[in-house]
């Protein structure tokens, strides 16, 4: 007896609506469509960027007390992509490393065009590459870059 041969169709995930994003995380894309980057302060005096309505660590809401930060600062870790699918911000080599913007307390997750994994290292420090059409996305920041690059 053969084994009948099995069903299939196809099926599309998507998600076919546009997120909003509220005042703290609005406040934040309009500062990246101008080139800059802001943080928010908890009650504890604790700088978050990206900013959150609430404190990570407390639950209690953040406070009104914005702070521009960067656009440089310190790699505090990143894992290197060799090779770079569609979806990645670069068609090259690069790394994902959280960055800990200068005068903010948490690391931001983005892309660094370093150029080779060799010149990559935590500690490192790296600046904003903002793109040259913006948008309020975070995209707006095209990458970050090895400092005296």
């Amino acid at each position: 007896m053969t084994e009948p041969a099995p069903l299939s169709g196809a099926h599309v995930l998507e998600y076919t609506y546009k997120r909003s994003v509220g005042p703290v995380l609005g406040r934040f894309f309009t500062g990246l469509r101008d080139g800059r980057f802001e943080g928010v302060k908890t009650q504890a005096g604790r700088v978050l960027c990206p900013p959150l309505e609430h404190d990570p660590e407390t639950g209690e809401a953040t406070t009104d007390d914005w702070v521009e930060v960067g656009p440089g600062g310190t790699v505090t870790t990143w894992a290197w992509i060799a090779e770079p699918r569609d979806q990645h911000p670069l068609d090259r080599p690069f790394a994902f490393a959280l960055v800990q913007l200068d005068g903010a307390d948490t690391g931001l997750l983005h892309a660094v065009d370093a150029g080779e994994e060799g010149r990559m290292r935590t500690g490192m420090r790296v600046r904003a590459r903002f793109a040259a059409e913006r948008a309020g996305r975070i995209e707006d920041v095209a990458c970050f870059e090895p400092e005296g690059a």
